[in-house]
């Protein structure tokens, strides 16, 4: 289970296996990339090879690999509460109260903080609290999509490790993999920006598309008014927390279409036949018309009225 697990940054793992396989671990990583990076994946391997009790960790077969690799350690530790928009100062007070008990059956107790920069001020300067003098065997890593927003004294306790976008050759071989015959795959690298997580995402989205979804952009290509007019009937009796994502979606793939009039990649199919049967006016106006349903889902205009409002816009 190596570091090689995590595709690409060569230089950022050769460096970690240097630095471990000398002793030379720190007690506070910052790992920083943007979402489908590879933050959670590197954090799992650093915490695995920390705990490791093999040769040239994370070696991936002793039991601390094992259990880290499997969501099992009882001394790798996540201090979140997703349901909060930001992370709660209680959380990384229990932490500060927590790391002073020995470990249970590890070397090391580590803390895994996956949101960093959803810690406000108060978070952060708790935090800080640890970082000044952490027992020897305690250890954090602190994931974050924006470094910028933690605080200097912060970022000045860490060892920053910036996970970096792939390059394409070797991007395109592991989606062609993972999504082998895949159209999409093209399109995927070019929105995704180099990142393995966000390609995926895209492709893997594209491949969910509900029943809605595909009757919807069937209709909108053929200009088929009783299609149409049948799939938003259907909706009529949903809820907004239903409508309101399908809505977005929507929004998405006419974007999509759009883009791909102007010379852009689309992933989807569906984006694919649209652009090549509306016109680029066709589609902004759809866009508009949705958005503005959108809109009115989240005002709580009935659902009703706003599957009206699309057969009569739209038709």
């Amino acid at each position: 289970m190596g570091f090689e697990a995590l595709l690409g940054n060569e230089r950022l793992k050769d460096n970690l296996r240097s630095s471990l396989g000398r002793g030379k671990a720190s007690h506070f990583y910052l790992i920083s990339g943007p979402a489908g990076s590879g933050k959670r994946t590197l954090a799992r391997l650093l915490a695995a090879a920390l705990m490791c009790e093999g040769a040239n960790p994370p070696c991936g077969t002793c039991s601390g690999c094992r259990k880290i690799a499997n969501g099992l350690h009882p001394d790798f530790i996540t201090v979140d509460d997703p349901e909060k928009k930001t992370v709660p100062v209680d959380l990384i007070r229990k932490a500060m109260a927590d790391i002073y008990i020995q470990p249970n059956e590890g070397k090391r107790k580590i803390y895994l903080l996956p949101r960093g920069q959803d810690l406000n001020l108060s978070g952060q300067n708790a935090l800080l609290k640890i970082l000044e003098e952490p027992p020897p065997y305690g250890a954090f890593l602190l994931l974050t999509d924006n470094p910028e927003r933690l605080l200097p004294t912060v970022r000045s306790r860490c060892v920053e490790l910036a996970l970096r976008p792939l390059d394409e050759p070797l991007l395109r071989r592991e989606l062609e993999r993972r999504f082998p015959g895949n159209d999409g795959i093209s399109a995927a690298i070019s929105r995704s920006g180099g990142y393995l997580g966000q390609a995926i995402e895209l492709l893997e989205g594209n491949a969910q598309i509900p029943q809605q979804t595909l009757d919807f952009c069937e209709a909108f290509t053929l200009r088929n008014t009783m299609t149409l007019v049948k799939t938003l009937v259907s909706m009529e009796k949903w809820k907004r927390d239903q409508w309101i994502p399908m809505l977005q979606q929507w929004t998405s793939i006419l974007e999509e279409a759009l883009a791909s009039r102007s010379g852009g990649r689309a992933i989807s199919e569906q984006a694919r036949a649209i652009a090549a049967s509306r016109s680029s006016a066709d589609i902004l106006s759809a866009i508009r018309q949705i958005q503005k349903c959108t809109e009115y889902a989240q005002g709580n205009v009935s659902c009703a009225a706003i599957s009206g409002y699309l057969q009569w816009v739209l038709r």
